[in-house]
């Protein structure tokens, strides 16, 4: 198998944002009433054709506990009436944002919604109280634009991570 690398990327200033404003029709809503089933059927819908497995095993209990936190934001993109992709932001120490999962479904990939839908997980990390750095990180599992995308919208490379592939891959 071959191994995976993670790469991690950072924003520490709001003004490196290069955003990509063409909404081509998605809309972005944010999720106020927390429900874990919501959350576990985004990552499942986003993350099968990636293999995010990770949360796979996790029981109603785990995931009530992340999914419901206050320091977790959930967003969902809708194209049409239909839910096109999502991501989450984690507030946590030392005034960070984790984009702690973002992507499309698998019918909404390639029509232009990647740089918009990150443009928005984004801006709104910054509108979080305190914010001073936003951060995520991808891995060579993931569409081969991910890293580029991120790139193009202003994060920056801070580390990259090599581990090797198992059955239980972490996203």
């Amino acid at each position: 198998m071959t191994d995976i690398c993670i790469f991690n990327l950072e924003m520490t200033d709001r003004s490196q944002l290069k955003p990509k404003h063409d909404a081509s029709g998605l809309i972005v809503v944010e999720v106020k009433i927390k429900q874990y089933q919501f959350n576990r059927f985004l990552y499942q819908f986003v993350g099968a054709r990636w293999e995010w497995t990770d949360r796979l095993p996790w029981t109603n209990s785990q995931w009530q506990k992340y999914s419901e936190a206050d320091n977790l934001h959930l967003f969902v993109a809708y194209k049409d009436g239909a839910p096109a992709g999502y991501f989450e932001l984690q507030q946590q120490d030392e005034a960070n944002v984790e984009i702690v999962y973002f992507g499309l479904g698998e019918h909404f990939i390639g029509k232009g919604f990647g740089g918009y839908l990150l443009t928005q997980a984004i801006e709104k990390a910054w509108t979080l109280p305190n914010t001073q750095r936003v951060w995520v990180h991808t891995c060579s599992l993931d569409h081969p634009s991910a890293l580029l995308n991120y790139q193009a919208r202003g994060f920056s490379l801070f580390r990259t991570d090599t581990e090797p592939r198992t059955n239980q891959t972490a996203n």
